[in-house]
């Protein structure tokens, strides 16, 4: 009997033995799905990490006559710093997000000493409107230079601004970057396309001296080119103006194409003294969308040959 409970005993701490060895496996187990977990965890965290262009600076301005909220992405060449001694042409540009990238990769392989100006859309409008129609829907007011002869459509968005936010541009976003960046203030360019391209299009009808550069990609003008012409500013008829202009739009742009085509025409039947140059290009196989990037490279190369020939 005695060695019967020597047996039992001794089972018994055997069991406890193997529970424990069990446990301790389970446990080593577990440490390991924990480690790999934790990898795969971190992987992620690395992997949701937003990339953040380089030598892009997110600057916070206000239109000081209607207090609305903007901001400005603004790229320095890669020399800003050494060259204190230097002053560089600005190409300002609207539709800030949608074109930053596309020319600041053309002008670091064709146009390197250039400061680029973006300027955004409105960043504190109504929210309701912005969820309806998007972060860009301050651009049917800013960029319109008429109003909509649907009551509603224009109690809605507001058309017809093109005039105010010309003025931002002038009182606000001049003064910024001419006092706190070396700039040839009679060396800007402006750049925009489709409804930029209009709102680029009427600043050069009525202040045209803002701008020694413009380029005008595929410009939502249609039906409104006797309305640009009926508000040409006195100044383009100055020999002294010395305006430098592009114009482009795609080859499949079969709508839009007559309206820009009799825009360019009566430009150059008007032969305003003012201009320099005016270049139209014609995107092949492109249609409004697709013929954007085209237009922004062509425009640079077009733009840099200007600059080289003034030295």
């Amino acid at each position: 009997m005695y060695l019967y409970f020597i047996s039992l005993k001794f089972d018994f701490q055997i069991n406890q033995i193997r529970t424990l060895y069990q446990e301790a496996n389970m446990n080593k187990s577990l440490i390991v799905i924990v480690l790999v977990l934790a990898s795969f965890l971190k992987l992620n965290a690395v992997e949701i990490n937003s990339y953040q262009m380089p030598g892009i600076q997110v600057i916070p301005i206000e239109d000081t006559q209607s207090d609305k909220q903007y901001e400005l992405l603004v790229k320095l060449p890669e020399k800003y710093a050494e060259n204190k001694g230097k002053n560089y042409p600005v190409i300002y540009f609207t539709d800030a997000v949608w074109h930053i990238e596309l020319l600041s990769s053309a002008t670091f392989f064709m146009m390197e000493d250039v400061i680029l100006v973006g300027i955004s859309w409105q960043k504190d409008v109504e929210k309701e409107l912005k969820k309806q129609h998007g972060q860009h829907v301050s651009r049917f007011r800013d960029y319109s230079f008429k109003k909509s002869s649907n009551p509603e459509r224009q109690a809605k968005y507001k058309f017809g601004q093109a005039k105010n936010h010309l003025s931002f541009i002038r009182k606000d976003v001049f003064k910024f970057v001419e006092s706190n960046f070396r700039t040839e203030p009679d060396n800007r360019t402006y750049f925009g396309f489709s409804a930029g391209g209009v709102f680029g299009t009427y600043g050069l009808m009525t202040q045209p001296e803002m701008f020694k550069n413009y380029i005008l990609g595929s410009p939502s003008i249609w039906e409104n080119g006797p309305d640009l012409f009926a508000q040409e500013s006195e100044a383009l008829k100055n020999k002294d103006l010395n305006i430098n202009v592009f114009i482009s739009y795609g080859e499949l742009e079969k709508e839009l194409r007559p309206f820009v085509d009799g825009f360019i025409a009566e430009l150059k039947s008007k032969k305003y003294q003012g201009f320099s140059e005016l270049k139209q290009l014609v995107v092949d196989n492109s249609g409004h969308s697709d013929s954007s990037p085209l237009m922004a490279v062509h425009s640079i190369k077009w733009l840099k040959g200007l600059q080289s020939k003034e030295g």
